[in-house]
């Protein structure tokens, strides 16, 4: 995909050059800034989108929307937050509006915190097993995942596929920073109980 509609010098791929750079660079007529901000998040923002509606075709349908509407709306873009938060919220918006379309049903989980809090133990480091094991226990995780509720489940890909903050998410997301860090700290509680004797 790319975003390129005028003919202009080649940005180079400099890992220093801020998100925020380049899209404020692409606003003003910088192709090249685009591609290179598409090559920065087509990964984690696709893993992201699978994750959460879990289907592929859906995904990738999803995926083309939310390139597209930041192509639309780069006339307007201000920063006015880190560029992979405003992302986040684009694609979190095109989430809603996926499920709307679905059935309402599917956003009752948005508001169910149904797991009192806890406080997620230390993380534990793994120790070298066989690669039967791993694809095991990676299979049992995403197996997991998968039965989070959305809002938990969103939280937790959006902090360890993509990186965000809890403030970050709280604001692609549109929620409080505690709700962010309750949906966290139910999602890693629950994933932690389910993978209890796994690790």
């Amino acid at each position: 995909m790319t975003g390129r509609a005028y003919c202009d010098p080649v940005m180079p791929r400099d890992p220093l050059t801020a998100d925020e750079d380049l899209m404020l660079a692409y606003r003003g007529g910088n192709a090249a800034a685009f591609d290179e901000l598409y090559r920065r998040h087509k990964s984690p923002l696709y893993r992201y989108l699978v994750r959460q509606c879990r289907d592929a075709a859906v995904a990738e349908e999803l995926f083309q929307d939310i390139w597209a509407n930041l192509i639309r709306a780069r006339a307007s873009y201000t920063v006015a937050a880190r560029f992979t938060t405003y992302l986040y919220r684009l694609a979190h918006n095109r989430l809603i509006d996926h499920y709307r379309r679905r059935t309402p049903a599917a956003l009752v989980s948005f508001d169910d915190e149904d797991a009192a809090p806890v406080e997620p133990p230390a993380p534990q480091h793994e120790q070298p097993d066989a690669a039967y094991d791993s694809k095991q226990r990676a299979a049992r995780l995403l197996a997991l995942l998968a039965e989070l509720p959305e809002a938990q489940r969103e939280a937790f890909v959006l902090q360890h596929e993509s990186g965000l903050s809890i403030e970050e998410i709280a604001e692609a997301t549109g929620v409080s920073r505690e709700t962010a860090k309750s949906r966290l700290r139910y999602a890693m509680s629950k994933l932690r109980a389910g993978m209890d004797g796994w690790l």
